[in-house]
């Protein structure tokens, strides 16, 4: 494996800088004509002349017996340089250690290590490479860390150069970066499982390669435990002084671009989130902070023409490009050797390509709503679970996170069943029958056990996964069969309509949602009133129309909630934070099917500070090319971006 050329032109600048001024014994004065000739050799080590500068350096250490050592130090890290660290060998083996100061011996160290490296000494090097008790300055961190990692993995430590490895992923950029993380996970793939499994349930939460190690299973096709991120402050706290209109964390950039596509299979999905994103846009005028000049481009929702939107946004000036929509986009955008712009992709990549750099990933993922309703259920007491869903993608999906989450919690899963004909469902299921307390709770508007039901199936409950006339059918058989376990679901089972007589047959199930479809959101638009004006915010379109709002207050705050784990943004799909790896992870709320209408269970998500979003009112920038148009609901199902 190479060693990569970490920030290659100012790290060979400081190398030679800091071993030329600081490294040099100070008790024996270098003659002004020695000091011109060192400059001339680090000038050309640092127009990359590593061959003569070598030269230039060995001619200094014959003339100089004070500084001949350091001298020939420096001959050898141009050698290496030069990729040639074979050729420093005789010179590194005629260096007296003891004659170096400074971060020379580090230095030294860091050579012989690469050198044995490459003559597959892997102790030798990693016994150079793990010395305590020595001071590592910030310039040589990240190559020390490297040759660490090399010399792991070829003495077949892969946990140990994996977890070396996330030390350097705050510190590296670009190609580097994103070649780092991929080498993480390579090198976690080589663990057994197994071992993985064993060390995650041994973290302590926070620790940071619990998060590295999911990724790595999840790659394996395990299914993994997805807590809710802790949510410790909201973003968007007033700045102090008179009259202050700035939030902290506030950062809009100066053009956007908003690629989505208008035609094709996808144009129907575009809309609502085109429509909410400017829905948002438009609303943030009424306070007093900057907003950028948006331009619209269409992807097509195809691969090619992402790819060239992206471009095209990129040679237009854009500072940030929000988009594309579906998977093969995003993982085509994401597949380019170079993203000068950063990017809040509309969805997560085909390939689970992570994201890297400025780049971040943002989705209605149903993995979300599965571990979610299992969190819920152990927070109410219910530690068995039956699990009921459709055959379609979301649900199974949803299925996988709800039961690895229901583990990880100390739940059990008593029996999962997928459904595809909706006929006679009660006569397949293999639940016992619920107790009269548990009937009785199941009654009550709460549906909170009470300390004082011992029947069996106090603790257990039902998590279900599918469409509204999927579960208006299965409710009423559970019921008729006299099995009153409560029912948990994910989003899916609420159209996000108001039809009381449909949904009667949906009372008492419990579903998490997106706060803004209940006006739960302090701060932002009201969704009543936003509905009766445009059909994409009404019904099923409506989740994706918060989506699509909640794309455009993201863009102020991504920089800041990135750099500040706990920080989220009340959005209008849920409270939102990013994780270590730039992936948007939202918190939803839960609501309750009662005489036929879905209502929250906890009222409105009342926050301290609420984040501004916007401009001055009477300043507002028109987008380019970009003012939505109105789209008819279809009532159809429409893909959702996860």
């Amino acid at each position: 494996m190479r060693f990569m050329r970490l920030s290659r032109t100012a790290a060979i600048g400081l190398v030679f800088s800091l071993a030329l001024c600081a490294c040099v014994p100070t008790n024996v004065q270098r003659s002004p004509a020695e000091i011109a000739a060192a400059q001339s050799a680090d000038a050309l080590a640092q127009q990359g002349q590593y061959e003569q500068a070598a030269q230039a350096y060995l001619t200094l250490a014959a003339q100089s017996s004070g500084h001949a050592d350091s001298y020939r130090l420096q001959a050898a890290e141009a050698w290496r340089q030069e990729g040639q660290i074979e050729r420093a060998a005789p010179t590194l083996d005629s260096i007296k250690r003891q004659r170096l100061s400074g971060d020379e011996p580090l230095q030294f160290d860091l050579l012989r290590a690469e050198l044995a490296l490459s003559r597959h000494d892997a102790q030798t090097a990693l016994q150079l490479t793990t010395q305590t008790g020595v001071s590592v300055p910030a310039a040589m961190q990240l190559r020390l860390l490297e040759l660490r990692t090399r010399a792991m993995q070829a003495s077949g430590d892969n946990w140990g150069a994996a977890r070396t490895r996330v030390q350097m992923d705050d510190q590296l950029s670009g190609f580097d970066h994103t070649q780092n993380r991929r080498q993480i996970l390579d090198l976690l793939s080589k663990v057994d499982v197994d071992s993985l499994k064993q060390r995650a349930a041994a973290m302590k939460p926070g620790d940071r390669m619990l998060p590295w190690i999911n990724e790595a299973l999840s790659r394996q096709g395990i299914a993994v435990a997805s807590p809710q991120p802790e949510l410790q402050q909201p973003v968007g706290t007033l700045l102090p002084g008179a009259d202050a209109n700035v939030r902290e964390g506030y950062k809009a950039p100066a053009k956007l671009a908003l690629l989505l596509p208008s035609d094709g299979n996808y144009a129907a999905a575009s809309t609502p989130i085109r429509e909410g994103f400017f829905a948002a846009y438009l609303d943030a005028g009424r306070n007093h902070a900057p907003r950028p000049v948006v331009r619209v481009y269409d992807s097509h929702g195809t691969a090619e023409g992402a790819i060239k939107a992206y471009q095209q946004a990129v040679s237009d000036g854009a500072n940030l490009v929000v988009g594309p929509l579906t998977r093969g986009e995003v993982s085509a955008v994401f597949g380019q050797a170079q993203l000068p712009v950063p990017l809040l992709a509309l969805n997560h990549p085909d390939d689970r390509e992570l994201p890297s750099g400025d780049t971040s990933e943002f989705g209605l993922l149903p993995e979300t709503e599965g571990a979610q309703a299992a969190d819920h259920m152990i927070e109410r007491g219910l530690h068995h679970a039956y699990v009921l869903v459709s055959n379609d993608d979301f649900a199974q999906r949803a299925a996988g996170a709800f039961k690895a989450e229901l583990d990880a919690r100390g739940g059990q899963l008593d029996g999962t069943q997928t459904l595809t004909n909706f006929n006679n469902v009660a006569s397949g299921l293999n639940i016992p029958h619920a107790g009269s307390a548990v009937a009785a709770n199941a009654s009550n508007t709460d549906a909170t056990p009470k300390p004082s039901d011992t029947s069996a199936g106090d603790d257990t409950g039902i998590f279900i996964s599918m469409r509204p006339n999927q579960a208006r059918m299965l409710i009423p058989q559970l019921q008729i069969a006299n099995i009153h376990l409560p029912v948990f679901a994910t989003s899916h089972v609420y159209d996000g309509s108001d039809d009381a007589t449909a949904n009667r047959d949906l009372d008492g199930v419990e579903f998490c949602d997106a706060p803004w479809l209940f006006d739960a959101q302090p701060g932002l638009p009201s969704h009543d009133a936003i509905a009766t004006q445009l059909p994409s915010a009404h019904g099923a379109a409506a989740r994706l129309f918060a989506f699509g709002m909640d794309a455009w207050n993201l863009v102020p705050y991504l920089d800041w909630l990135r750099k500040h784990p706990g920080s989220y943004m009340p959005g209008a799909t849920g409270q939102l934070t990013a994780d270590q790896f730039g992936r948007i992870r939202r918190v939803m709320i839960w609501a309750k099917f009662q005489d036929g209408l879905a209502h929250p269970l906890s009222g409105s998500l009342q926050m301290d500070d609420v984040p501004s979003s916007a401009p001055p009112t009477g300043t507002e920038p028109a987008p380019a090319s970009s003012a939505p148009a109105s789209a008819a609901s279809t009532g159809a199902a429409l893909p959702m971006p996860g």
